[in-house]
């Protein structure tokens, strides 16, 4: 028995229309119109609890730092004498190296150190994803006294 030729054309051309590839389009762009906003919202709130989380760290080094030598560092020494010797006074008496290296904020801008500090003896902040004191929400100042 032969096959019909109408009917075989026809499985050779089986596919989708245009209108059904538009609708799915359409589908998809909905569905993304509604699920990217809640997804870079997301972003914003990883990146705050990640400044957090860096800041409250660096402050435990710093403390054990203080623990070993009587003072934290100074203004001057800063962060990096976390990570290595501070050569100018005041030395040391018991340093050691208190970190592996030293984070940048999720925004990419290194942490700042304050001694005295604004809310604390010392203070580690980031200015936020802005980089400017003052902001609200993702811009906010981020510290340890948080």
């Amino acid at each position: 028995m032969k096959a019909n030729p109408a009917t075989s054309r026809r499985r050779f051309h089986i596919g989708f229309t245009l209108i059904e590839l538009m609708v799915v389009l359409l589908i998809i762009g909905v569905l993304a119109a509604l699920i990217v906003p809640n997804v870079l919202d997301r972003a914003d709130d990883a990146r705050v609890t990640a400044a957090r989380t860096d800041a409250n760290n660096l402050m435990q080094a710093l403390k054990l730092y203080k623990l070993d030598n009587q003072r934290y560092p100074t203004a001057e020494q800063g962060l990096q004498a976390l990570l290595t010797k501070p050569a100018a006074g005041p030395v040391p008496p018991n340093w050691k190296p208190y970190v592996d290296k030293l984070p940048n904020d999720p925004w990419g801008r290194a942490y700042l150190y304050l001694n005295p500090g604004i809310k604390g003896e010392v203070d580690v902040m980031s200015f936020g994803a802005d980089g400017q004191a003052g902001g609200e929400g993702k811009n906010a100042d981020l510290g340890s006294w948080q």
